[in-house]
Protein backbone atom coordinates (compact mmCIF):
# COMPACT_ATOMS: atom_id res chain seq x y z
CA UNK A 1 0.00 0.00 0.00
CA UNK A 2 2.92 2.22 0.64
CA UNK A 3 4.84 1.75 -2.22
CA UNK A 4 1.44 2.48 -4.33
CA UNK A 5 0.53 6.04 -2.37
CA UNK A 6 4.64 6.53 -3.49
CA UNK A 7 3.31 5.92 -7.38
CA UNK A 8 -0.03 7.85 -7.01
CA UNK A 9 1.83 11.33 -5.58
CA UNK A 10 4.83 10.73 -8.18
CA UNK A 11 1.94 10.91 -10.99
CA UNK A 12 0.43 13.49 -9.32
CA UNK A 13 3.40 15.89 -8.94
CA UNK A 14 4.45 15.51 -12.96
CA UNK A 15 1.45 15.75 -14.04
CA UNK A 16 0.16 18.43 -12.15
CA UNK A 17 2.81 20.60 -13.26
CA UNK A 18 2.14 20.14 -16.81
CA UNK A 19 -1.27 20.62 -16.03
CA UNK A 20 -0.85 24.14 -14.68
CA UNK A 21 1.55 25.62 -16.80
CA UNK A 22 0.39 24.10 -20.48
CA UNK A 23 -3.20 22.54 -20.23
CA UNK A 24 -5.51 24.66 -17.80
CA UNK A 25 -6.07 27.22 -20.60
CA UNK A 26 -5.90 24.71 -23.41
CA UNK A 27 -8.13 22.66 -22.06
CA UNK A 28 -10.93 25.01 -21.25
CA UNK A 29 -10.78 26.06 -24.66
CA UNK A 30 -11.04 23.00 -26.20
CA UNK A 31 -13.97 21.78 -24.49
CA UNK A 32 -17.51 23.27 -24.24
CA UNK A 33 -19.73 23.16 -22.01
CA UNK A 34 -23.10 21.67 -22.28
CA UNK A 35 -24.55 24.92 -23.67
CA UNK A 36 -26.19 28.22 -22.60
CA UNK A 37 -28.58 28.60 -19.44
CA UNK A 38 -30.20 31.99 -17.93
CA UNK A 39 -27.81 34.21 -15.76
CA UNK A 40 -30.12 37.73 -15.68
CA UNK A 41 -32.47 40.19 -16.77
CA UNK A 42 -30.99 43.93 -17.91
CA UNK A 43 -33.11 46.83 -19.13
CA UNK A 44 -33.15 46.67 -23.14
CA UNK A 45 -30.47 48.62 -25.01
CA UNK A 46 -30.19 49.89 -28.75
CA UNK A 47 -28.45 46.96 -30.70
CA UNK A 48 -30.27 44.00 -28.29
CA UNK A 49 -31.86 40.87 -30.24
CA UNK A 50 -35.19 41.51 -29.49
CA UNK A 51 -35.92 37.54 -29.73
CA UNK A 52 -34.08 38.01 -25.98
CA UNK A 53 -36.90 40.23 -24.62
CA UNK A 54 -38.53 39.12 -21.63
CA UNK A 55 -41.80 39.57 -22.08
CA UNK A 56 -42.97 39.44 -18.26
CA UNK A 57 -41.20 41.30 -17.17
CA UNK A 58 -41.26 43.79 -19.38
CA UNK A 59 -45.20 43.91 -19.13
CA UNK A 60 -43.90 44.27 -14.91
CA UNK A 61 -41.67 47.39 -15.06
CA UNK A 62 -43.38 48.98 -18.23
CA UNK A 63 -39.64 48.92 -20.28
CA UNK A 64 -38.23 46.33 -22.55
CA UNK A 65 -35.98 44.05 -20.72
CA UNK A 66 -34.13 41.48 -22.15
CA UNK A 67 -32.53 38.00 -20.97
CA UNK A 68 -28.71 37.31 -20.45
CA UNK A 69 -27.32 33.82 -21.13
CA UNK A 70 -24.11 32.59 -20.04
CA UNK A 71 -22.28 29.44 -20.90
CA UNK A 72 -23.00 25.89 -18.84
CA UNK A 73 -19.64 25.56 -18.03
CA UNK A 74 -19.76 23.10 -16.56
CA UNK A 75 -18.52 19.41 -17.83
CA UNK A 76 -18.27 15.90 -17.13
CA UNK A 77 -15.65 14.06 -18.53
CA UNK A 78 -15.08 10.18 -18.84
CA UNK A 79 -12.16 7.78 -19.40
CA UNK A 80 -13.05 4.72 -20.84
CA UNK A 81 -9.31 2.67 -20.53
CA UNK A 82 -7.95 -0.59 -22.30
CA UNK A 83 -6.69 -2.96 -19.58
CA UNK A 84 -6.69 -5.85 -21.70
CA UNK A 85 -3.34 -8.16 -22.31
CA UNK A 86 -2.02 -5.70 -25.07
CA UNK A 87 -2.10 -2.50 -22.79
CA UNK A 88 0.81 -4.02 -21.39
CA UNK A 89 3.22 -4.14 -23.54
CA UNK A 90 6.28 -1.89 -24.27
CA UNK A 91 9.86 -2.29 -25.42
CA UNK A 92 10.72 1.59 -25.30
CA UNK A 93 11.38 1.98 -21.86
CA UNK A 94 7.74 2.29 -20.78
CA UNK A 95 4.11 0.29 -21.39
CA UNK A 96 1.10 1.54 -23.18
CA UNK A 97 -0.38 1.40 -19.60
CA UNK A 98 1.84 3.48 -17.74
CA UNK A 99 1.01 5.57 -20.77
CA UNK A 100 -2.49 5.57 -20.51
CA UNK A 101 -2.45 5.90 -17.06
CA UNK A 102 -0.32 9.46 -17.22
CA UNK A 103 -2.78 10.70 -19.69
CA UNK A 104 -5.27 9.94 -17.59
CA UNK A 105 -4.44 11.62 -14.42
CA UNK A 106 -3.70 14.73 -16.86
CA UNK A 107 -6.85 14.70 -18.01
CA UNK A 108 -8.25 13.87 -14.47
CA UNK A 109 -6.18 16.91 -12.81
CA UNK A 110 -7.51 19.02 -16.26
CA UNK A 111 -10.72 18.82 -15.51
CA UNK A 112 -10.69 19.15 -11.47
CA UNK A 113 -8.85 22.42 -12.04
CA UNK A 114 -11.95 23.40 -14.39
CA UNK A 115 -14.37 22.20 -11.54
CA UNK A 116 -15.17 19.65 -13.96
CA UNK A 117 -16.75 16.11 -12.93
CA UNK A 118 -14.39 12.90 -14.64
CA UNK A 119 -15.33 9.28 -14.12
CA UNK A 120 -13.45 6.26 -14.93
CA UNK A 121 -14.22 2.99 -16.40
CA UNK A 122 -11.80 0.48 -16.99
CA UNK A 123 -12.48 -2.44 -19.23
CA UNK A 124 -11.32 -5.43 -21.05
CA UNK A 125 -13.79 -8.18 -22.75
CA UNK A 126 -15.94 -6.85 -20.07
CA UNK A 127 -16.65 -3.50 -17.64
CA UNK A 128 -14.18 -4.07 -15.37
CA UNK A 129 -14.16 -1.04 -12.68
CA UNK A 130 -17.03 1.75 -13.24
CA UNK A 131 -16.32 5.32 -10.84
CA UNK A 132 -19.21 7.57 -11.23
CA UNK A 133 -18.25 10.97 -12.41
CA UNK A 134 -17.21 13.46 -9.69
CA UNK A 135 -15.39 16.24 -8.30
CA UNK A 136 -12.73 17.26 -6.49
CA UNK A 137 -8.62 16.38 -5.50
CA UNK A 138 -9.36 13.03 -3.35
CA UNK A 139 -11.73 11.86 -6.67
CA UNK A 140 -8.87 12.12 -8.70
CA UNK A 141 -6.42 10.36 -6.75
CA UNK A 142 -8.71 7.68 -6.32
CA UNK A 143 -8.99 7.22 -10.17
CA UNK A 144 -5.12 7.20 -10.41
CA UNK A 145 -4.73 4.70 -7.57
CA UNK A 146 -7.15 2.22 -9.71
CA UNK A 147 -5.29 2.83 -12.53
CA UNK A 148 -1.87 2.04 -11.12
CA UNK A 149 -3.65 -0.81 -8.93
CA UNK A 150 -5.20 -2.24 -12.09
CA UNK A 151 -5.38 -6.27 -11.66
CA UNK A 152 -7.98 -7.21 -15.21
CA UNK A 153 -9.87 -10.27 -14.39
CA UNK A 154 -9.53 -11.15 -18.21
CA UNK A 155 -7.15 -10.11 -20.94
CA UNK A 156 -9.08 -10.44 -24.34
CA UNK A 157 -10.85 -6.67 -25.28
CA UNK A 158 -14.58 -5.78 -25.83
CA UNK A 159 -14.85 -1.92 -26.80
CA UNK A 160 -18.32 -2.54 -28.28
CA UNK A 161 -19.28 -3.77 -24.30
CA UNK A 162 -17.13 -0.80 -23.29
CA UNK A 163 -19.07 1.67 -25.51
CA UNK A 164 -22.73 0.56 -24.53
CA UNK A 165 -21.95 0.55 -20.90
CA UNK A 166 -20.87 4.07 -20.99
CA UNK A 167 -24.08 4.82 -22.84
CA UNK A 168 -26.18 3.26 -20.19
CA UNK A 169 -24.56 5.00 -17.01
CA UNK A 170 -24.23 8.82 -18.31
CA UNK A 171 -27.38 10.82 -18.56
CA UNK A 172 -25.97 13.84 -19.53
CA UNK A 173 -23.75 15.22 -22.85
CA UNK A 174 -20.39 14.33 -21.27
CA UNK A 175 -16.43 14.11 -22.93
CA UNK A 176 -16.18 11.23 -23.95
CA UNK A 177 -12.34 9.85 -24.12
CA UNK A 178 -11.72 6.91 -24.89
CA UNK A 179 -8.09 5.48 -24.24
CA UNK A 180 -6.96 1.96 -25.78
CA UNK A 181 -4.70 0.42 -28.75
CA UNK A 182 -8.08 -0.28 -30.84
CA UNK A 183 -7.02 -3.79 -31.48
CA UNK A 184 -10.31 -4.64 -31.71
CA UNK A 185 -13.55 -4.94 -33.89
CA UNK A 186 -17.27 -4.43 -34.06
CA UNK A 187 -16.88 -1.19 -32.23
CA UNK A 188 -18.11 1.30 -35.25
CA UNK A 189 -21.96 1.38 -35.12
CA UNK A 190 -21.72 1.89 -31.09
CA UNK A 191 -19.27 4.28 -31.62
CA UNK A 192 -21.28 6.32 -33.85
CA UNK A 193 -24.13 5.99 -31.50
CA UNK A 194 -22.36 7.27 -28.79
CA UNK A 195 -21.16 10.00 -30.72
CA UNK A 196 -24.40 11.81 -31.36
CA UNK A 197 -24.59 12.17 -28.00
CA UNK A 198 -21.34 12.55 -26.58
CA UNK A 199 -18.19 14.52 -27.50
CA UNK A 200 -15.93 11.90 -28.27
CA UNK A 201 -11.97 11.21 -28.49
CA UNK A 202 -9.76 8.45 -29.39
CA UNK A 203 -6.60 8.28 -27.82
CA UNK A 204 -4.57 5.44 -29.44
CA UNK A 205 -1.40 4.14 -27.70
CA UNK A 206 0.85 2.44 -29.02
CA UNK A 207 4.59 0.66 -29.01
CA UNK A 208 7.14 0.89 -32.23
CA UNK A 209 7.73 -2.94 -32.08
CA UNK A 210 4.02 -3.71 -32.95
CA UNK A 211 4.45 -1.66 -36.29
CA UNK A 212 7.88 -2.74 -36.83
CA UNK A 213 9.59 -5.82 -35.89
CA UNK A 214 13.30 -6.37 -35.79
CA UNK A 215 15.45 -8.84 -38.22
CA UNK A 216 16.31 -11.11 -34.92
CA UNK A 217 15.95 -14.91 -36.68
CA UNK A 218 13.91 -16.88 -34.86
CA UNK A 219 11.53 -15.40 -32.67
CA UNK A 220 9.18 -17.15 -29.78
CA UNK A 221 5.92 -14.81 -29.08
CA UNK A 222 3.09 -14.99 -27.28
CA UNK A 223 -0.12 -13.44 -28.15
CA UNK A 224 -0.91 -10.67 -24.99
CA UNK A 225 -4.67 -11.89 -25.33
CA UNK A 226 -5.23 -14.81 -26.81
CA UNK A 227 -2.23 -16.45 -25.19
CA UNK A 228 -1.36 -17.98 -28.76
CA UNK A 229 2.20 -18.84 -29.15
CA UNK A 230 4.04 -19.28 -32.16
CA UNK A 231 7.61 -18.61 -33.73
CA UNK A 232 8.54 -16.38 -36.31
CA UNK A 233 11.64 -15.60 -38.77
CA UNK A 234 11.81 -12.04 -38.38
CA UNK A 235 14.93 -12.56 -41.42
CA UNK A 236 11.79 -13.14 -43.44
CA UNK A 237 11.20 -9.59 -45.44
CA UNK A 238 7.30 -10.71 -46.52
CA UNK A 239 6.60 -11.03 -42.66
CA UNK A 240 8.09 -7.99 -41.55
CA UNK A 241 6.28 -6.15 -44.27
CA UNK A 242 3.12 -8.27 -43.79
CA UNK A 243 3.78 -7.37 -39.79
CA UNK A 244 3.55 -3.58 -40.16
CA UNK A 245 0.49 -3.71 -42.54
CA UNK A 246 -1.62 -5.36 -40.24
CA UNK A 247 -0.62 -2.67 -37.81
CA UNK A 248 -1.50 -0.05 -40.33
CA UNK A 249 -4.64 -1.33 -41.03
CA UNK A 250 -5.90 -1.42 -38.10
CA UNK A 251 -4.68 1.93 -37.34
CA UNK A 252 -6.65 3.51 -40.68
CA UNK A 253 -9.63 1.40 -39.05
CA UNK A 254 -9.73 3.32 -36.03
CA UNK A 255 -8.82 6.53 -37.52
CA UNK A 256 -11.83 5.96 -40.65
CA UNK A 257 -14.57 4.99 -37.62
CA UNK A 258 -13.64 7.63 -35.35
CA UNK A 259 -14.37 10.44 -38.30
CA UNK A 260 -17.15 8.51 -39.46
CA UNK A 261 -18.54 8.90 -35.96
CA UNK A 262 -17.88 12.85 -35.99
CA UNK A 263 -15.32 12.49 -33.42
CA UNK A 264 -12.04 13.39 -32.69
CA UNK A 265 -8.42 10.72 -32.83
CA UNK A 266 -4.79 11.55 -31.54
CA UNK A 267 -2.31 8.86 -31.62
CA UNK A 268 0.25 8.66 -29.71
CA UNK A 269 3.75 6.55 -29.09
CA UNK A 270 5.06 5.39 -25.86
CA UNK A 271 8.48 6.63 -26.43
CA UNK A 272 6.82 10.60 -27.94
CA UNK A 273 6.06 13.09 -25.68
CA UNK A 274 2.97 13.01 -24.69
CA UNK A 275 2.28 16.52 -22.99
CA UNK A 276 3.45 18.56 -26.05
CA UNK A 277 0.93 16.35 -28.58
CA UNK A 278 -1.91 16.92 -26.44
CA UNK A 279 -1.26 20.47 -26.66
CA UNK A 280 -1.40 20.92 -29.48
CA UNK A 281 -4.40 18.74 -30.24
CA UNK A 282 -5.98 21.31 -27.14
CA UNK A 283 -5.54 24.21 -29.44
CA UNK A 284 -6.26 22.61 -32.52
CA UNK A 285 -9.77 21.82 -31.16
CA UNK A 286 -10.09 25.10 -29.54
CA UNK A 287 -9.94 26.72 -33.20
CA UNK A 288 -12.70 24.31 -34.38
Amino acid sequence: MEELIKKVRKIEIKTRRITRNLFTGGYHSAFKGRGMSFSEVRQYQFGDDVRDIDWNVTARTGEPHIKIYEEERELTVMLLVDISGSSFFGMSGQWKQELLTEICALLAFSADSNNDKVGLLLFSDQPELYIAPKKGRQHTLRIIRELLNVQPSDRGTDLSAAIQFTRNVLKKKSVCFLLSDFWAAGYDTPLRTLARRHDCVGIHCWDAREREIPDVGLLHTRDAESGQQTWLDTSDPQLRRTYMQRFDEKLDHAMIAFRRAGADFLSLQTSESYAAALLHFFEKRAKK
